[in-house]
């Protein structure tokens, strides 16, 4: 057990860079100092047992988050930022960045409420998270360090390659997760646990809950995975983008145009995505989507333009089109409209 631990913490420092490394051996020490526990948690844990090279880091303190963070600024010379409401603080510095937050537990008063937070030990974190494999923890501090603290099965999950929620009314609480259980399903080409994906079924109405901007947030998320067309095909085939608005709709021409979506500029996914998502939609159908969604001005204008070219499509597929005329019809169109259109539409010659 030892050396499994050992290898664990071996395998997280190799994966820093030299900056980060530092920074977290100077929290590691000034948390010894301040008789406080740090622990690494969540994807982090995930991705480390999965043996990715990437980590976004995420670390949990028994005890006073705020006043570790501020030692670890000092000791850096380092930026630190403190939300002292939510317990959570920041460290940046030159070549580091450190998310520190106090390990808390989480109570919700209605389905679609942001959650009552209160101070908490380690094992109320752990159960306040939404699937298996994202509530363990690597412990950091103390005489056992490189302990892995997994109290609901989650490296069984990883094992078994499947994604299990961790009870039954998670969905219902924050009904955020049932997008992301796609998004991790096809990221980690993983499948949803029998239990898991009859409880998605039966909870799929509480989007309806969640206000726009945090749907948004979650398709956001959706656009920057490398597996973007999966992931929307398996929420279609759940149902889900007919649940968030029934103008959201893919077909063919859509799933193969969003396997091209990775290759953009991370700046412009978000708005394509939304294009075409919007690609079949009236106008009125899609302007009740783009509110729904709380779609921020440049994806709004962006949608907004995809239905502007939409409706020139026959003229713009014809034949004897002129450059000049072409080039006059999409000038005015914001980029990632004219990318959706041209993928989504005029690359099927069926239907020009």
């Amino acid at each position: 057990m030892a050396n499994a631990s050992k290898r664990l913490l071996d395998r997280l420092h190799e994966r820093l860079p030299d900056g980060q490394r530092r920074a977290l051996r100077t929290a590691v020490s000034l948390a010894k100092r301040q008789s406080v526990d740090l622990y690494l948690v969540g994807g982090a844990v995930r991705d480390l047992l999965l043996a990715e090279t990437h980590l976004d880091l995420d670390f949990v303190v028994e005890g006073d988050a705020l006043a570790l963070a501020t030692a670890v600024g000092e000791r850096l010379d380092a930026r630190v930022v403190t939300h002292p409401r939510f317990g959570t603080a920041a460290v940046e510095g030159a070549d580091c960045s450190l998310d520190l937050a106090q390990a808390r537990s989480e109570s919700y008063p209605h389905p679609g409420a942001l959650p009552i937070v209160r101070p908490a030990l380690l094992s109320e974190d752990l159960a306040r998270r939404d699937f298996s494999i994202n509530a363990m923890a690597l412990r950091l501090s103390g005489a056992n360090a490189g302990e892995l603290i997994d109290p609901h099965g989650g490296r069984r999950d990883l094992r078994a390659r499947q994604l299990r929620v961790l009870h039954d009314e998670s969905f219902q609480d924050d009904a955020t997760r049932i997008l992301r259980a796609v998004r991790y399903v096809e990221r980690l080409q993983f499948r949803l646990e029998r239990r898991t994906r009859s409880l998605l079924r039966r909870d799929a109405s509480c989007i309806d809950t969640i206000g726009g901007a945090r749907v948004r947030h979650e398709l956001e998320r959706i656009a920057d995975e490398e597996r973007v067309a999966a992931i929307v095909r398996l929420a279609a085939k759940l149902d889900l983008l007919e649940t968030i608005h029934p103008a959201l709709r893919v077909d063919g021409r859509v799933l193969r145009a969003l396997r091209r979506l990775p290759s953009l500029a991370a700046s412009h996914r978000d708005a394509v995505l939304f294009c075409l998502l919007l690609a079949a939609a009236s106008p009125a159908d899609a302007e009740g989507a783009i509110g729904r969604l709380a779609l921020t001005g440049r994806q709004a204008a962006a949608a907004g333009g995809m239905l502007a070219l939409r409706a020139h499509e026959q003229a713009l597929s014809a034949p004897q089109l002129q450059p000049s005329e072409a080039e006059r019809m999409l000038s005015a169109r914001p980029p990632e409209a004219i990318e959706a259109f041209t993928r989504a539409v005029t690359i099927d010659p069926t239907h020009a």
